[in-house]
């Protein structure tokens, strides 16, 4: 690693640890393609450590400190990790660890589902927008999956006029091809028969949990018999 100040975004030597070996193989693989007889000139951490700079920061790409590599080397392996399914790849790897840590199995078998709409700023583009008069919010709708640590499995991000079963049917699919053993999820009252529906015809059993009638604003949701689970993004607790 090359010497310089390290910036708060930067990851620790164990963290790096997990997730150098995908990198390597996937720079390895690279240059087996289209081999140069060169080695490669930039260090993979450094680039990742760049692309968490930008991240935690907002900047532009042309902004990356000097002390990275040219933000335009970083930004081109950026995009081919985007492309190519390497950050997707390491988030499936990283939730199998930590949920192997929390005493589970890698691969989960149950989920919670939801969708929240949120305002988007003024230069967001008016044709990737949407009015959801529901919550009469103009803006965009976005969708997760977690399993029952909280762990992120599916993420949907569409304009907020799509409905809640648009969406969550795309996630049950999403979810279903990249963890195969999951077999049931929780939903709150916003999914409806289709989504319960398409749920059945992949395995997946669709529970809708309701909310409490007499309690008004956010509330814990409990759906008893399930087994541990909390979502921070969602109006429910699994107990």
């Amino acid at each position: 690693m090359s010497e310089r100040k390290p910036y708060s975004s930067d990851i620790s030597d164990a963290r790096w640890a997990l997730i150098e070996p995908t990198l390597t193989a996937w720079r390895q693989a690279r240059l087996d393609r289209r081999p140069t007889g060169q080695p490669a000139s930039v260090e993979l951490r450094e680039i990742f450590h760049a692309i968490l700079y930008v991240n935690r920061t907002g900047i532009a790409w042309k902004y990356v400190p000097h002390d990275f590599p040219p933000y335009n080397t970083v930004y081109a392996y950026y995009a081919a990790w985007r492309d190519e399914g390497i950050f997707a790849q390491l988030n499936y790897e990283l939730t199998g660890l930590a949920r192997v840590k929390e005493g589970r199995k890698a691969e989960p078998t149950a989920c919670v589902m939801d969708t929240q709409s949120v305002k988007t700023s003024t230069n967001v583009p008016l044709t990737s927008q949407g009015a959801d008069p529901a919550k009469k919010i103009v803006g965009r709708k976005r969708g997760i999956v977690t399993d029952t640590l909280g762990l992120i499995l599916a993420v949907a991000v569409a304009a907020a006029s799509l409905s809640d079963n648009v969406i969550g049917k795309g996630l049950l699919d999403q979810t279903k091809s990249t963890y195969p053993t999951i077999s049931k999820t929780w939903v709150d009252t916003g999914f409806k028969n289709a989504v319960i529906e398409h749920g059945a015809t992949l395995g997946i059993d669709v529970e809708v949990v309701s909310r409490k009638a007499e309690t008004r604003g956010f509330h814990v949701v409990n759906a008893a018999g399930s087994s541990n689970a909390a979502w921070a993004g969602s109006c429910y607790t699994v107990v």
